[in-house]
């Protein structure tokens, strides 16, 4: 399996957003109007992203993006249903959280849903906790945000 650094232009990493988008709108659609996130999950501003393969398989990806000088933001992390429960997302993400220390971040935030139990346990496991909602997400209750000092 190879973590591979790209950035938010990869035809693999773009690909990767197309099922976690259609994987969200499965999961929680039906509860969640979701076109409201859709202007705070733009890929153009990702300069740093990274795509999980096993073999020539897209399987993963996700991305860091700067918030401010302090913060850096979690976004589009997806691991195909098939590969979950694996330790392949915490691998992920634990590779972001390094590359965001390398870059000189102090926090890294994130957004989610309590309805992403999953995702919520992942980010827990590597010692997010639950912050007040932030920035776009200050006033959609159905948004969880979580940080961890990096």
């Amino acid at each position: 399996m190879d973590f591979n650094r790209t950035d938010g232009k990869d035809k693999d990493f773009i690909e990767n957003c197309r099922l976690l988008d259609m994987d969200l709108d499965r999961r929680v659609g039906k509860k969640i109007k979701r076109d409201k996130y859709i202007k705070y999950n733009q890929l153009d501003e990702i300069k740093e992203a990274i795509v999980v393969r096993e073999g020539d398989k897209v399987i993963g990806g996700g991305a860091i993006r700067r918030y401010d000088d302090e913060n850096i933001e979690l976004k589009r992390v997806f691991v195909c249903a098939e590969y979950q429960g694996q330790g392949i997302g915490s691998r992920l993400v634990s590779l972001l959280m390094e590359w965001a220390v390398e870059l000189g971040y102090t926090r890294m935030i994130l957004e989610t849903g309590e309805l992403l139990a999953e995702s919520c346990a992942v980010y827990k496991k590597l010692g997010f906790k639950v912050i007040p909602n932030y920035g776009p997400y200050v006033d959609m209750p159905e948004s969880l945000c979580m940080a961890k000092d990096l």
